[in-house]
C-alpha cells in the first residue's frame, strides 16, 4: 500500500480512494487484495474446516478427534508391518528350523540377508541400550565388546544364540550362563592383594613391581588358578576371563583390577527368549556374529 499526505493536492488523478484513516498526517490508499488471493484464502480455510472433520485434528485430554473418516496412521503403520510380516513368514520358518551355522551369504544368501537385517533391527531395540550401537560394549559398566575374539562360554554362531536366548547369571531361566567370582576382600590380606593384582598386571605384560608380582603368582595359583588356569589363560566354558590378552571387561588398571579381587564382579544379561520370538533370537545371533568377533 502507498501513503499520501492528506493535503489533498498530493492526491493525483487515477489514484484509488483512502481508508479514511490518518496517522501522523498521513493517510492511506484503501488497495483491496488480489481477488485470486483472496479465493486462495478462502479455499485453504474451507479445505481446513473439512480436513479437521473429516481426519483426527484436534488434540484431548487422552488423544485426538478420531475425524469421521477413521483414518490412524498407527493403524497403517500396523497394518505395513503385518503385511511384510506375512511376505516373511517362510523366512522366518526356515530361520528357527534351519542350522545357524549353515546360514551364510554363500549357502543361503536370501535367509542370510534376512537374518543381518532383522538382527540388525532386533539388535538396536533391545541390545544396543548396554552394548553400543556400534556393539563396541562400555567398559566401566561392564557390557562386554562384541566386536573382539574374547567369548566367556564360545563365540560360535550357535554360543551366541544360547547366551542371547538364555542370559547370564539371571535368576528367570535355569538355561542362563552361569560364573560367580569369589570376594577376596576377607579371605586374602591387604598384601596378598596387592600381590596378586601386581602378578595379573604382569602377565598382561602391563607395569608392575617385580618383587610384589613374583609372590602373587602363588596366591594366584592357590587361590586363582581353579577358574583362570596356571596360566591364566582362562576357561571360557566356567565363565573365567583370559587375564592375559588385556581384554578387560571393568578396566585393566590396577584399581580396577583390586577392586575386581577384593569385592568380585557379577553382570546379569536377561533372557530374551521370553521376549523375542525364536526367529529374532536366531536373527540376533547371526548379526551380532557376523560382526566378525564371533569365531
Amino acid at each position: 500500500m502507498t501513503d499520501k499526505k492528506t493535503n489533498p493536492s498530493n492526491l493525483q488523478e487515477g489514484d484509488p480512494e483512502t481508508t479514511g484513516h490518518v496517522w501522523d498526517g498521513i493517510q492511506e490508499f484503501n488497495n483491496p487484495l488480489p481477488r485470486w488471493w483472496l479465493w486462495c484464502l478462502y479455499i485453504t480455510i474451507a479445505w481446513g474446516v473439512v480436513y479437521t472433520i473429516a481426519y483426527p485434528a484436534w488434540p484431548m485430554i487422552s488423544g485426538a478427534t478420531p475425524g469421521l473418516l477413521g483414518f490412524s496412521t498407527r493403524a497403517q503403520v500396523a497394518e505395513d508391518i503385518e503385511r511384510y510380516d506375512a511376505l516373511n513368514t517362510n523366512l522366518r520358518t526356515q530361520l528357527v528350523d534351519v542350522e545357524l551355522a549353515s546360514v551364510t551369504q554363500t549357502d543361503m544368501p536370501d535367509l542370510y540377508n534376512y537374518a543381518i537385517q532383522s538382527g540388525s533391527s532386533t539388535f538396536a531395540n533391545w541390545c544396543s541400550q548396554c552394548h553400543g550401537r556400534g556393539a563396541a560394549g562400555v567398559q566401566a559398566g561392564g557390557y562386554p565388546n562384541l566386536l573382539d575374539d574374547d567369548w566367556l562360554w564360545g563365540g560360535t554362531v550357535e554360543d551366541i544364540q544360547m547366551t542371547i536366548a538364555h542370559g547370564i547369571r539371571n535368576e528367570d531361566d535355569p538355561s542362563a550362563r552361569w560364573s560367580e567370582m569369589t570376594a577376596f576382600d576377607e579371605i586374602l590380606t591387604d598384601e596378598e592383594v596387592s600381590q596378586v593384582v601386581n602378578y595379573v598386571l604382569s602377565v598382561s605384560e602391563q607395569e608392575a613391581d617385580a618383587t610384589l608380582a613374583s609372590a602373587g603368582e602363588e596366591v594366584f595359583l592357590n587361590n586363582c588358578a581353579a577358574c583362570h588356569g596356571d596360566n591364566a589363560m582362562g576357561d571360557r566354558f566356567l565363565g573365567a576371563p583370559n587375564l592375559t590378552d588385556r581384554i578387560w571387561l571393568y578396566g585393566g588398571t590396577p584399581e580396577a583390577i583390586e577392586e575386581t579381587v577384593r569385592y568380585s564382579r557379577f553382570g546379569v544379561m536377561p533372557p530374551w527368549s521370553g521376549r523375542l520370538s525364536e526367529a529374532e533370537v536366531n536373527a540376533a545371533a547371526i548379526y551380532v556374529h557376523s560382526l566378525g568377533g564371533g569365531e
